[in-house]
């Protein structure tokens, strides 16, 4: 067993959770008769104006901030791209984007002024706006109400007993104000390559060339593994740095179930890099996203009876194999360090101005969309789990997703910043501050709720993904031809579709391509 504090980061499990902000899943953590100086949702008057072009409640004039009643909320998906979050922190809706999503969203975006200070009113007029153009009407005010909602502790019980258990960030932001893959880019790479927006993915794995934690692990001797939730059977941050880790993803990319092995085994490699599954049956946090693929689309296979539920139990599980670690060789609970972290809050409601922030590099500024990345995106959750860190603990101070690289470069000592963001960012170092680790028995044990099963029939699975995945599908039939790869399911007749039953087979089947010990734990 390890006696000193100074080995708790000899090895580091980071998990990074989707789109929520601090006030929908921890915004009930603590309130004034706790002690605590947390900037939560008690005691506070928290609302947003509706705008007068709303077709019902416009005469309400405010949507309080409530606690949530339905698991899935918001249902449907709130906008979660860059102009999206534009309206949302500012409350600026160009008339010519009303109702529009996506990239059918023209200039300028919904952007705001340089230097405008961010008011967070503008929730509910992004919600109505995107919600009209996903389901062709206007929500009812019991509809678009739900996005200023947030859920107390008994609803989302794991997060919020190991928040209260050990140590929260109440000041934690996410780095581009948009969606999920820039921001993981930042997680990993303290910059997202001047992209602001997910599509195409192949942008990514074509072009962005930056250095990586992964990269920066090697070149100084230290080892890592990125775990995977299965079922999913692709890495995002392998494909968001495919151009630099191209020969490492066979080896190096594994199954979540390893995660629990190693960690048994005290054989975690000194940085473990864990995504749960973002696709079908997310077990992820992220709010229902049947219908957020396109205009009027449905996708009623797509999302598990409730996304939070199954988040709940990954980082039940993840807890469990941390907490179990109680060896005395190799990686043990004594001496490795867990965080859990959001990407961004994915337009979930919050009521904290984010600040502005160092542009990362020259490179990536201005961006897409003009952006110069000079504001960052707002707050997500944070959670800090250590035997060195006592109870309850509440870390006021600015951090960011960068602060993970920065904390890193300091105590592995791996030179340089990646960029002026991660150079700028707060170190979490100080947050061991027991002399004395804390006994795992007297740790807490929350228990994750019931997760209802999931449908997993493969034909319907795959009518589902055939209404958002044509083009993916035409792009696997393109390579396999190109590069005379033979994958089960594609029909010979290059103009035949796919049928329903074996799309899930050809995606799985050319993914295995590039993930092989992902397909080969199925």
């Amino acid at each position: 067993m390890t006696t000193d504090r100074s080995q708790a980061m000899d090895h580091v499990v980071v998990v990074v959770f989707e789109n929520r902000s601090l006030d929908n899943v921890l915004g009930h953590l603590y309130g004034p008769e706790d002690g605590k100086t947390f900037d939560g949702v008690i005691g506070k008057d928290l609302s947003n104006p509706i705008p007068d072009w709303a077709e019902d409640g416009a005469d309400r004039k405010v949507v309080p901030y409530t606690v949530a009643t339905d698991m899935n909320s918001p249902n449907p998906d709130s906008g979660e791209e860059h102009p999206h979050t534009n309206t949302q922190l500012f409350n600026i809706s160009d008339e010519a984007n009303r109702f529009k999503i996506q990239d059918a969203i023209g200039p300028p975006h919904n952007a705001p002024a340089p230097g405008q200070t961010p008011t967070m009113d503008g929730f509910v007029t992004d919600y109505i706006s995107n919600f009209t153009g996903e389901m062709g009407r206007q929500p009812t005010y019991e509809e678009y109400a739900q996005i200023m909602t947030g859920f107390t502790p008994e609803q989302v019980p794991v997060l919020n007993g190991l928040a209260r258990g050990f140590g929260v960030f109440d000041h934690w932001f996410c780095e581009v104000p948009s969606q999920t893959l820039p921001n993981r880019s930042f997680w990993t790479a303290a910059t997202s390559s001047g992209y602001v927006w997910n599509p195409p993915t192949s942008k990514f794995i074509k072009n962005s060339n930056a250095e990586s934690i992964f990269n920066r692990l090697d070149s100084h001797g230290k080892t890592w593994k990125i775990y995977v939730s299965e079922p999913q059977a692709l890495s995002w941050h392998a494909m968001i740095h495919y151009h630099r880790l191209e020969k490492q993803i066979a080896t190096h990319v594994v199954p979540f179930t390893q995660f629990e092995t190693d960690a048994a085994n005290g054989e975690l490699p000194d940085f473990s890099f864990i995504e749960p599954n973002i696709l079908i049956g997310h077990n992820d946090y992220h709010p229902a996203f049947g219908r957020s693929f396109g205009p009027k689309v449905a996708l009623p296979g797509a999302d598990p009876p409730a996304a939070i539920l199954g988040g709940e139990e990954l980082l039940s599980r993840i807890y469990t194999a941390y907490r179990g670690m109680q060896g005395t060789t190799g990686s043990t609970v004594w001496n490795t360090t867990l965080l859990i972290g959001w990407d961004e809050p994915g337009g979930t409601y919050d009521h904290v101005p984010p600040p502005a922030v160092p542009s990362p590099d020259k490179a990536s500024s201005p961006g897409e969309l003009g952006f110069a990345f000079d504001r960052s995106g707002y707050r997500v959750p944070a959670v800090v789990v250590s035997p060195w860190i006592a109870e309850g603990e509440v870390f006021n101070e600015e951090y960011r997703h960068t602060s993970l690289i920065a904390t890193l470069r300091e105590r592995w000592d791996l030179g340089d910043p990646f960029t002026a963001r991660d150079a700028a960012a707060r170190t979490f170092s100080g947050v061991f501050t027991l002399d004395t680790p804390r006994d795992p028995k007297t740790w807490p044990t929350p228990k994750a709720r019931p997760v209802p099963p999931m449908m997993q029939e493969t034909a319907a699975l795959g009518a589902v993904l055939s209404v958002t995945g044509k083009t993916m599908l035409q792009g696997i039939r393109t390579y396999a031809a190109e590069h005379n790869l033979e994958i089960e399911g594609i029909p010979k007749d290059p103009k035949a579709d796919i049928p329903d039953d074996q799309v899930v087979r050809v995606i799985g089947g050319f993914l295995a391509n590039w993930f092989p010990l992902l397909a080969s734990k199925k």
